[in-house]
């Protein structure tokens, strides 16, 4: 075959044979692989840390963002009471130009802390507002700001409903003023560990609200259920922890709204229960309902620190003599929530502190410091920058 036949050749043979696409230059794969793996990661970052008080309704609908429906049939009262908190969850919070801090004290009198208070709060006006709910004995006051902040108050017996009760009243004067936007319960026995702005920074930046919440299988935890409480509360969603609680305004709305789950541990939880079993609402009400019906919305610890290292029924109280730079530096300087079971096995707990994701200090305040203990208090407080 001659030279000029094999070329004629190969030149119709490549006109059957579709041509190679060229390839496109490594740097612009690189590129466009770089580009896509930042979306990727900005988009998982909004979605695992979202901003302060947004609230993203494709975020919410997700699945294991809100509760999964049971597998039996809900009943009429469970069916209403997921509508109204899922709609509460669901609606972007109202946003206030003049964001302020609800502080609530549940008190049976006076509150010895009120010069310490008078300071905390001393060149903030408009950005907090006070109520006390006085159980026992109008409060005399030793600071004005303190002066005509009592709500109508009713009787309070430890242990009993009447604590939760309290709480909802407190909660429910708070709501009426749209500008507040964080709420904190306080006794009289507690005092701040940090200055204003450390506090306001902390709770109004958080996109959580702060209920401690835990499962304690021993008899100061799961020992207490009543099976009373099925269908609508289960055995396995019963939890336990800290009455001191700081929440968000649609979870604040959440608990004066609901009636379900109030009721059943208003019939069911109580002392002197059968079998000599001794239930105490306030320590098991709210974190069961938010275990059940918003689990990722709250943080499993309160800001408020209580010593329960003593083993005993109440928790560890602070004399005069106590109160020192390097208990509140101790306090201050925790990071790490703690929980222990009260079975045999005492199983310990321990979690990071996370706010926004980010390892913080756990408490914002402390309990129970005795009255003594209010002068020395005070000079901390006006000579470290600590609290």
């Amino acid at each position: 075959m001659k030279l000029h036949q094999v070329w004629q050749f190969g030149v119709k043979d490549m006109k059957a044979v579709p041509l190679p696409r060229p390839r496109a230059a490594p740097k612009r794969r690189a590129w466009i692989l770089g580009v896509a793996t930042f979306i990727f990661i900005a988009l998982a970052w909004a979605y695992l840390y979202p901003p302060p008080h947004y609230t993203s309704p494709v975020r919410d609908w997700l699945p294991g963002r809100l509760p999964a429906e049971p597998a039996r049939e809900l009943t009429d009262e469970e069916r209403a009471s997921r509508v109204v908190f899922r709609q509460i969850l669901t609606t972007p919070a109202v946003r206030s130009k003049n964001s302020k801090i609800a502080f609530m004290f549940l008190t049976p009198g006076t509150l010895p802390f009120e010069r310490l208070w008078e300071k905390f709060f001393e060149g903030h006006e408009g950005r907090y507002t006070i109520y006390i709910h006085a159980s026992r004995e109008k409060p005399e006051h030793v600071s004005p700001i303190f002066v005509g902040r009592e709500i109508h108050s009713e009787k309070v017996t430890w242990g009993k409903i009447s604590m939760v009760d309290a709480e909802r009243r407190l909660l429910a004067n708070a709501l009426q003023d749209i500008d507040n936007q964080h709420f904190v319960l306080l006794s009289d026995s507690c005092v701040p560990l940090h200055n204003f702005d450390y506090v306001y920074d902390y709770l109004m930046g958080a996109n959580l609200s702060f209920i401690d919440c835990f499962y304690d299988p021993g008899p100061h935890g799961n020992f207490r259920y009543s099976q009373n409480m099925l269908p609508e509360v289960t055995e396995t969603d019963f939890r336990k922890g800290s009455q001191w609680f700081s929440v968000k305004r649609q979870h604040a709305l959440m608990i004066i709204a609901d009636s379900l789950y109030y009721t059943k541990f208003k019939l069911h939880c109580r002392p002197g229960m059968e079998d000599g079993r001794n239930c105490y609402a306030d320590e098991h009400y709210l974190p069961t309902v938010f275990h059940m019906m918003d689990p990722d919305g709250i943080a499993n610890w309160s800001v408020t620190h209580v010593d329960w290292s003593e083993g005993k029924w109440h928790p560890k109280a602070y004399r005069a003599k106590d109160v020192t730079f390097e208990l509140l530096k101790n306090i201050t300087s925790i990071d790490m929530n703690h929980h222990v079971t009260s079975d045999s096995k005492k199983v310990v707990t321990e979690k990071p502190c996370l706010w926004n994701g980010a390892k913080r200090p756990c408490y914002l305040f402390a309990r129970k410091f005795y009255p003594e203990s209010i002068n020395n208090l005070l000079t901390l407080f006006a000579n470290y920058t600590l609290i």
